[in-house]
């Protein structure tokens, strides 16, 4: 496997994480405990560092989806896998995804979350590949619009390698 190439740096993500922080625990400073809600696997690094910058209460829940498709082709079918394991009702949810690429997979998370009777949605994705749109999603607290490049690292992967990587890199796909 080659060595992916640096697209976004540690150090760019660190501020932007700090930045994404600071913008949500103003804006939920007053709405009591926010629920963070990491989507499985990709979103678990940023999850992380995003809820240590919070200055407001938190709790974290997970939820899993898989998408229907092979290898770097999708057809926009998803299934939940994990759903939150404990109640959002009433509660300020903040959904933190690793990448928006067609939009189906959060539109598909807004609505299962939706049915939980919570009191607001939000969501936070880390990068949004706007090009690729297919389906119309709400990013609440974006961290970078990327291309269509196929990126590993800080959570995302190719066929399950470099998730843990601190950056943003690109590869191509299967290699």
């Amino acid at each position: 496997m080659s060595t992916p190439v640096v697209l976004i740096s540690e150090k760019e993500i660190q501020v932007r994480v700090a930045e994404l922080a600071a913008q949500i625990s103003e804006d939920y400073a007053d709405a009591g405990e926010l629920v963070m809600v990491g989507v499985l696997k990709g979103a678990f690094v940023f999850l992380a560092d995003l809820s240590r910058k919070l200055t407001i209460p938190r709790t974290i829940e997970f939820i899993a989806v898989s998408s229907y498709g092979s290898g770097s082709e999708l057809t926009g079918a998803v299934r939940l896998v994990m759903d939150v394991r404990g109640s959002v009702e009433d509660k300020h949810v903040l959904i933190v995804e690793d990448i928006v690429d067609t939009g189906h997979t959060l539109k598909y998370l807004s609505g299962i979350l939706e049915s939980h009777r919570p009191a607001s949605i939000r969501t936070a994705a880390l990068v949004r590949k706007a090009e690729r749109a297919e389906v119309e999603v709400s990013v609440d607290y974006l961290g970078f619009d990327i291309g269509n490049e196929w990126v590993v690292g800080y959570g995302l992967d190719n066929a399950e390698q470099n998730r843990t990587l601190p950056y943003i890199g690109v590869v191509e796909p299967g290699h």
